[in-house]
């Protein structure tokens, strides 16, 4: 596998996205961390180092454990990567009096190993404030733009390689090219992880951890959960129990959804467990989305504990966590602050009676529905569009009441009929609405109102760490607003979220 050690780049996770797009397995540590917590060093057959929002030079910078160096495997630094490469081995890094933001023009050497097959003169993006202004010895320029005379550099006889470009971001025009020569013809690795070896290699690891132990599967309906809880049936069969928990904050009809479609799996070991007044009383007064996601968390934990009492034997819980969750969640120590907790990485208690088993951790959301295909689940659960773990509680913005939530589903089931009506279901990532905590003034029936606004917000994105909006036609954004102006009591305004991902979440909160 390839080891990608995360500096607090924005664009880290679209190196494993590129990566594992070539069927070579990868993974994604916190780049100042010990190695010594990782569990297969043996398997690394190259590392890069991501880019980073900080400066190399500066006191609290986060540097990668002098172990890495010793590895013996190919290393590959972008940009902040690159940067610490060169400070590391006796280079210069200093701020540059132009920074580089955007496409820029570079001239490689299209001799060398990591831009074989390029043209001389490539488009390349990129995004840094420091640059290179003294080389470390036995290195060689390999690229160079009119603002960086150190776009790249290489020590082939260390194996070691550094770019200040990011060859991720899918606006480098052969950035895909550049990353396959590394993983290839420098560390050698071979296109042999797929989604049957997956499942080979989880479902042995399930049987071990497990044992002959029960399982509580914490089944939300959506396409994470319902392919973690299959795959772990395909495991371990009977020891598997499922608890739906109705907290009140699902989309409208959607425990009845759950009872439908999965009674005919789980049968007598499935649960529908009515938490809504825990949920909504304490979540009573809540603002923040911070805190909003870790009390949602602790009282599924909660939940869940109070239940696998009813049952003998249950030491393991079943989470449907997949990768950008655990990404978003976690950041590099002392260098950045999480983008966001979700329910079940960050806002998770500190200590817990059952452990976890998360089959998903490491795949990202098309890996997933890739190996839902494998196990021939049906596409009306595999093509669902994402929805948060924390519900609904992070579409409605500010305090959540019962009256909120309620005028919310009315609103983003008109919003999801609408869509599916003009075929844009599946062609759109997500597509929903957000109850804002303003309330405007209208005129309806030549009477004077003041209500709700809703936001309605529709994203296209690979794998849910970017995003763009979608244009959808004006016909279906003007039919959404009044249907829902019209059918639901309490909203008088609707407008339209045109925001890309980053800077905003796909989520509001």
């Amino acid at each position: 596998m390839i080891l990608i050690l995360d500096f607090g780049s924005q664009y880290t996770q679209l190196i494993a996205r590129r990566i594992r797009e070539e069927k070579v397995y990868c993974q994604i540590y916190p780049g100042n961390k010990s190695l010594n917590s990782f569990s297969n060093l043996e398997g690394v057959k190259g590392v890069i180092f991501s880019g980073g929002y900080g400066s190399v030079y500066a006191k609290n910078a986060p540097w990668p454990d002098p172990k890495v160096w010793k590895l013996g495997v190919p290393i590959l630094g972008i940009c902040y990567g690159m940067q610490l490469i060169a400070q590391h081995l006796g280079g210069k890094v200093l701020p540059s009096k132009h920074r580089e933001f955007g496409l820029a023009n570079v001239d490689v050497e299209c001799d060398c190993y990591l831009f074989d097959g390029l043209n001389s003169k490539e488009t390349l993006w990129m995004s840094h404030g420091d640059k290179l202004s003294k080389m470390p010895k036995g290195f060689k320029i390999t690229a160079k733009s009119d603002n960086s005379p150190y776009a790249a550099i290489e020590d082939v006889s260390n194996n070691i390689y550094g770019v200040q470009f990011h060859p991720e971001v899918k606006h480098s025009v052969n950035g895909k090219k550049i990353i396959q020569n590394f993983v290839f013809k420098i560390c050698g690795s071979k296109r042999d992880w797929t989604m049957k070896s997956y499942i080979t290699d989880e479902i042995k690891r399930i049987k071990s951890q497990v044992g002959k132990s029960k399982v509580l599967c914490a089944l939300s309906g959506g396409v994470d959960s319902s392919v973690a809880a299959v795959m772990l049936h395909k495991a371990i069969g009977k020891q598997i129990f499922c608890i739906y928990v109705d907290h009140g904050l699902q989309k409208l009809g959607e425990t009845q959804r759950v009872k439908k479609v999965f009674g005919k799996v789980f049968k007598k070991n499935l649960e529908i467990v009515d938490a809504k007044k825990i949920f909504l009383s304490k979540l009573k007064g809540v603002v923040d989305p911070e805190q909003k996601r870790k009390i949602i968390g602790k009282t599924f934990i909660d939940v869940f504990e109070r239940e696998s009492k009813k049952l003998k034997g249950v030491d393991f819980l079943l989470q449907g966590t997949i990768y950008p969750d655990i990404i978003e969640s976690v950041s590099i120590k002392d260098a950045k602050t999480p983008i966001k907790s979700h329910h079940n990485v960050g806002g998770l208690p500190e200590k817990m009676k059952m452990k976890l088993v998360e089959p998903l951790k490491f795949l990202f959301k098309d890996e997933v529905r890739a190996l839902g295909r494998e196990f021939k689940i049906s596409a009306e659960i595999l093509n669902r569009q994402p929805f948060p773990g924390p519900g609904l509680a992070v579409r409605v913005l500010g305090e959540i009441t019962q009256e909120k939530l309620s005028i919310l589903k009315e609103a983003d089931s008109i919003v999801t009929e609408e869509i599916m009506k003009a075929g844009f279901y599946e062609k759109v990532w997500q597509s929903f609405a957000i109850m804002l905590p303003v309330k405007t003034v209208g005129v309806m029936g030549d009477v004077r109102t003041y209500e709700y606004v809703i936001a309605i917000r529709a994203v296209n994105s690979d794998d849910a760490m970017t995003a763009d909006w979608v244009k959808l036609p004006y016909e279906l954004l003007e039919k959404m607003s009044s249907r829902i102006i019209n059918e639901v009591k309490g909203v008088n305004r609707v407008v339209y979220d045109i925001s890309n991902k980053p800077p905003a979440t796909i989520e509001w909160e």
